[in-house]
């Protein structure tokens, strides 16, 4: 019976080693992958087609699932609903465009323009977006589990989205978004789910955390002076070295005392 019984704690072990390393590789996904090849690089349809192609879609969503669009400038289009799923959309020009609940999962974005973009109810899931502009941007309500690594979106909304780990799903738990060294100034976060997200290093001065799940987030050298943190849970959050300068609300955030790292905080 003990036997039986280490013999099944293993197999729950490799079974969570197993969920850990799937997840692992579908947030790397640009590991081995050239980046410069012309499937990541080039596009095979011009704008003049995307628009055909929307104009075409009168009975379903525009589907560009797969498409290479990398380097085109799709500006101020309106793809709303549309499908973009393993989309290649690098360096991409979409700044103003409506991608209202657009379908943007597991598409490579990398460095693309989305500044002043319409994304709200988007799906954003294991989406590549390192380095990608989304100043301005309206998120608000989308599904963010994306790597925006270096990312910018300076007064953009992720207002009610939901960027956190969903651990009701435990196959994919820990997808998340990566929000690492990210330019998150100004950013509306209010509502936003960012449990277990990525801040480490991240900017967020002056943003508005209002009723912000923090729970778990990683929050390492991130920056949040002057950040608004009413009603912000931080249960579980890692503070360390973090910039707490001049936050507005902090007497009002939810289980700060079960932050972590805080005898670590930068106060001043």
């Amino acid at each position: 019976m003990i036997l039986s019984q280490m013999m099944r704690i293993l197999a729950g072990a490799a079974l969570g080693l197993g969920f850990l390393s799937m997840t692992a590789a579908a947030q790397d996904m640009m590991r081995g992958v050239n980046l410069s090849s012309p499937d990541m690089v080039s596009a095979e349809m011009t704008r003049a087609q995307v628009e055909a192609t929307i104009g075409s879609a009168t009975t379903a969503p525009a589907d560009f699932s797969g498409k290479r669009l990398s380097n085109l400038d799709l500006s101020g289009l309106d793809l709303s609903h549309a499908i973009f799923r393993n989309a290649r959309l690098n360096k991409t020009r979409l700044a103003n465009a409506d991608l209202d609940h657009a379908v943007l999962d597991q598409a490579w974005m990398l460095e693309a323009d989305l500044s002043g973009a319409k994304l709200s109810g988007a799906s954003l899931f294991a989406a590549q977006m390192v380095r990608a502009r989304l100043d301005g941007a309206d998120l608000s309500r989308a599904r963010v589990a994306a790597d925006l690594t270096g990312a910018s979106l300076v007064g953009a909304s992720i207002a009610n989205a939901q960027l956190g780990a969903d651990m009701r799903n435990q196959s994919m738990g820990l997808m998340r978004a990566v929000l690492k060294s990210a330019n998150l100034e100004r950013l509306n976060a209010r509502g936003a789910d960012l449990s277990r997200v990525d801040l480490e290093f991240a900017s967020l001065k002056g943003a508005d955390l209002t009723g912000a799940s923090l729970r778990g987030a990683q929050l390492g050298g991130a920056d949040l002076t002057g950040a608004t943190l009413t009603g912000a849970d931080f249960d579980g959050a890692d503070l360390a070295s973090a910039k707490l300068i001049a936050p507005i609300g902090l007497d009002q955030a939810k289980n700060f005392d079960k932050a972590k790292n805080r005898d670590r905080l930068i106060r001043e």
